[in-house]
């Protein structure tokens, strides 16, 4: 399967790393697109179509939790796999993310590539397999999903 992605984060050596990581983990065939803040994350999303966004929570010009919800605002990106890669760890910030601003999962760094495919196996299979369900992991890393 090949995937677009968008990989957001401020830091050049972390988007190579999540790049690195996701190709290590063999899960997809990605065609990498980047971006350095949430503002160039934004003008990328707007002109060029994605299908899975990996995004930093802590960056300058535009936090990645408001470029999640800025994405979720629009209707026609709904469908879009939103990965939230940062180092805040806290309950909170794993509720506002995936709860309140609309990421699918999230995986805190320093990460793994097992936890990658852990994390990442049932999302992009229902990539692969299309349906009306929505996919979000709790903090522990367990799939929810359910009927919208």
């Amino acid at each position: 399967m090949k995937l677009r992605a968008l990989v957001l984060d401020d830091s050049r050596i972390m988007r190579n790393m999540i790049k690195r990581t996701l190709e290590q983990a063999n899960l997809a065939e990605f065609e990498f697109t980047e971006a350095g803040d949430g503002l160039g994350g934004l003008e990328l999303f707007n002109t060029h179509e994605f299908d899975i966004l990996f995004v930093d929570w802590n960056m300058p010009q535009m936090t990645g939790i408001d470029f999640v919800i800025r994405v979720r605002a629009d209707q026609n990106a709904n469908n879009i796999p939103i990965v939230m890669v940062t180092s805040e760890k806290t309950m909170e910030k794993v509720k506002v993310a995936l709860d309140e601003a609309g990421a699918n999962v999230f995986i805190s760094k320093p990460f793994t590539v097992s936890e990658m495919k852990f994390k990442l196996t049932p999302l992009l299979e229902s990539i692969a397999t299309p349906q009306s369900s929505t996919y979000s992991y709790d903090f522990f890393g367990k799939l929810a999903g359910g009927e919208k």
